[in-house]
């Protein structure tokens, strides 16, 4: 279960495979990685998870043919493109984004089917989404788990790879101060310092954000994960 920790946490890393999920979904699994079953949404978008210890990677797409009726979906494109925080009260997380300033949509509740000792069951969610992105090419928003035992099943954190959790993730950008600084402001955080470049403190992992003068704008380059032996390496996405 799930558990606030004091600090705004991460939740999980979309990574966009457009129409290529049962394409692309070998290539993780030779990886070693333990995928979900495939889950259909009701707007037409499907996804994979690699799940780990208190986060998890989507695989995010939609079928061959058949893009989704979300346009902010069907118009992403290939590769780590979005991040997701997580917040225990919804609307708590609303209220605040909108007094910071941010344009943020009404909290909506979603379901989809999930697998759950081999029984299908509805994994529901409250999301908090911005009506405008607050730093453009990284899409965000806020995930409430309203049935996280859906999602972290000890069976699927069970990688024959020993991958472990989330450690870091890596971006690049112009100004690496402002977004970072933006980040924080979106997580309740505060920036740091960090080398030639900037972090974000989550609860359970750091976003980097390093200078990158000829990023037009910022972007998000890898995940780095930790195995059960403690060793960091960088997730192969394959696009």
């Amino acid at each position: 279960m799930l558990h606030p920790v004091g600090r705004t946490e991460f939740d999980h890393a979309v990574v966009m495979v457009r129409d290529r999920l049962d394409a692309l979904s070998p290539h993780f699994e030779r990886q070693g990685f333990r995928l979900s079953d495939k889950s259909v949404h009701n707007l037409g978008s499907c996804n994979r998870l690699i799940v780990l210890e208190g986060a998890y990677v989507e695989l995010l797409g939609w079928p061959p043919g058949a893009p989704p009726a979300r346009k902010e979906i069907a118009d992403s494109p290939f590769g780590l493109e979005a991040l997701v925080f997580r917040t225990y009260d919804a609307e708590a997380t609303y209220e605040r984004l909108r007094a910071a300033g941010f344009a943020v949509n009404p909290v909506q509740e979603l379901t989809r089917a999930a697998m759950l000792d081999g029984e299908e069951v509805q994994a529901r969610f409250h999301t908090v989404r911005f009506a405008e992105q607050p730093l453009p090419g990284i899409r965000m928003y806020f995930c409430r788990h309203l049935t996280p035992e859906c999602v972290w099943q000890p069976d699927l954190m069970a990688h024959p790879n020993g991958a472990r959790s989330l450690l870091r993730i890596d971006a690049r950008a112009a100004d690496a101060r402002a977004v970072a600084e933006r980040l924080a402001q979106v997580a309740d955080v505060v920036a740091e310092p960090a080398g030639e470049g900037w972090d974000v403190p989550l609860a359970n992992l750091r976003i980097h954000v390093r200078p990158d003068e000829s990023a037009a704008r910022p972007v998000l380059c890898s995940l780095t994960l930790e195995n059960r032996d403690g060793a960091h390496y960088a997730l192969d996405t394959g696009l």
